[in-house]
């Protein structure tokens, strides 16, 4: 009888630990609505203003979940949510995407990637049409006219044929669209193509672009594929482009009017023309996302002088030959290097966020680096990813330059204060509670395979209200929160 009374015990204090698991933790942060999303796995989120109402367009990882608006089994594509009413987001319509390869695993498959364009914007769309930009699994890139929602239809086929897709950018103001791609006859599998959507029923192909050695007939190892890009429009005239996830990644800045200008045929040359820097990072660091902070005034430095005379403080970048950005000694630029974490419990090098200072654009420097401690939550032991993927996108004056959030898998979102990028600071964050959907994540094979059911915060991305939101790569769905505390009165939200 002792013994079953020791077992039983044992018995509850691992019910209890398991329960615990799925409460919510969180600081500084407050949950205002959810929606399951079906169930389907996460990846990037869109927030749009359409009229008086407010959408988020989803992009799924592949696979494949009951639609109840349609009553059918559909392939995971693009999720469309009312969210003008955050606190009761109202599921609207399911994009399906492209069906999953038939024993494959992972990423294969679905609509990963949205873009969010008003025909009213583009130089040349329909005033009248709302347009969505996504891929269509690894293999094509499409529009779809979402003036109505509910009733979305394709535009368009961009280009097809490809061998993989990832993470676009579209700018609105220009139509210009920088697509990630892998034409079959390039060395890696993701890669620049860049069209003209100013009249997306009409794309026009501008050229193809990638690192010396990605190219068709070149010679030598490859460099590490692309993931994806940040342009700052005709306005910055830069692009901040990403490569390699979590291992070997390249931080690459980019001229845009050199780009879209410069000669088109991909040889060395002309690929490296429009480039003003590149940081190869060692081997354990990769480059998911590249998030720039520019402008960024630093109190620290405020009394300090430049020296006369000197290139800084004539604003002349002499290595590169250009006008460097506006620069005092309190007045610096950034980018926010972000790395994916891809294996599960630990087994790899972790990512991080890390700082990089590009105030002299031709000799970009890492500066600082931030990263959830993982003894805070034993996050290793959890199951799933823990590490960073990704940061919010969207430049809303609300954050800029003061808050960043950051996606951190199974350590849930994270709010970080940028306002001194030498010194990045967390001051909130959320875990979700695991739920009755969350999908299981293994590590080993065989006999030996061990699986948990882990929260795995994907991406995250904000509205022009304030609104963060947060999407799971393990079925769990989409959290709508907001700051509160002193994260709140950081951001100047009260």
């Amino acid at each position: 009888m002792r013994k079953l009374c020791v077992a039983i015990a044992i018995l509850t204090l691992l019910c209890v630990a398991a329960v615990a698991q799925q409460k919510v933790e969180k600081s500084n942060m407050e949950l205002v609505g959810y929606n399951d999303l079906q169930a389907r796995s996460s990846y990037q989120p869109t927030l749009h203003k359409q009229g008086n109402r407010w959408y988020a367009y989803i992009g799924h990882h592949g696979g494949s979940q009951f639609n109840p608006l349609t009553g059918k089994e559909e392939d995971n594509g693009t999720s469309i949510v009312d969210v003008t009413d955050p606190k009761q987001p109202k599921y609207v319509a399911h994009i399906p995407g492209e069906p999953r390869a038939q024993g494959a695993t992972g990423e294969s498959g679905g609509a990963q990637m949205t873009r969010v364009c008003d025909g009213s914007q583009l130089p040349r769309g329909d005033k009248s049409k709302i347009y969505l930009l996504r891929t269509y699994g690894g293999s094509a890139h499409e529009v779809w006219d979402v003036t109505d929602p509910a009733k979305p239809s394709r535009v368009t086929v961009i280009v097809s044929g490809l061998r993989d897709t990832h993470k676009s950018w579209w700018e609105c103001d220009t139509g210009i669209a920088y697509l990630v791609s892998g034409p079959p006859d390039w060395r890696v599998r993701r890669m620049t193509q860049i069209y003209d959507l100013g009249d997306p029923s009409e794309p026009k192909f501008i050229r193809n672009f990638g690192l010396p050695g990605q190219q068709p007939g070149s010679t030598g190892p490859a460099p590490t594929e692309l993931h994806g890009m940040i342009s700052t429009g005709p306005k910055g005239n830069r692009i901040y482009f990403g490569y390699g996830t979590g291992t070997s990644g390249v931080v690459q800045i980019v001229d845009r009017d050199k780009l879209l200008k410069g000669a088109k045929e991909p040889t060395n040359a002309n690929l490296a023309y429009p480039e003003v820097a590149r940081l190869d990072l060692p081997p354990d660091m990769g480059a998911h996302t590249t998030f720039p902070l520019l402008g960024m005034q630093l109190g620290e430095f405020g009394k300090q002088k430049l020296r006369p005379g000197s290139a800084v403080a004539a604003g002349i970048d002499h290595d590169h030959g250009d006008a460097a950005p506006e620069r005092t000694q309190s007045g610096r630029n950034f980018i926010a290097a972000i790395g994916e974490t891809t294996a599960n419990e630990c087994l790899e090098n972790r990512q991080l966020v890390r700082m990089i200072d590009i105030s002299t654009e031709s000799k970009p420097v890492g500066v600082s680096s931030w990263t959830v401690p993982e003894s805070s939550g034993n996050f290793c032991s959890r199951g799933g990813r823990f590490g960073t993927h990704s940061s919010n996108e969207n430049m809303t004056p609300i954050y800029y330059g003061r808050v960043l959030f950051i996606a951190h898998f199974n350590a849930g979102v994270r709010a970080l204060d940028v306002r001194d990028p030498l010194q990045p600071k967390e001051i909130g964050y959320y875990i979700p509670a695991i739920t009755d959907k969350t999908d299981k994540r293994c590590v080993g094979t065989g006999a030996e395979q061990r699986c948990k059911i882990a929260i795995q915060t994907n991406n995250v991305e904000v509205d022009d209200r304030g609104y963060i939101y947060i999407v799971d790569r393990a079925n769990t769905g989409m959290h709508i929160l907001e700051l509160t505390g002193a994260a709140r009165r950081i951001a100047k939200l009260q």
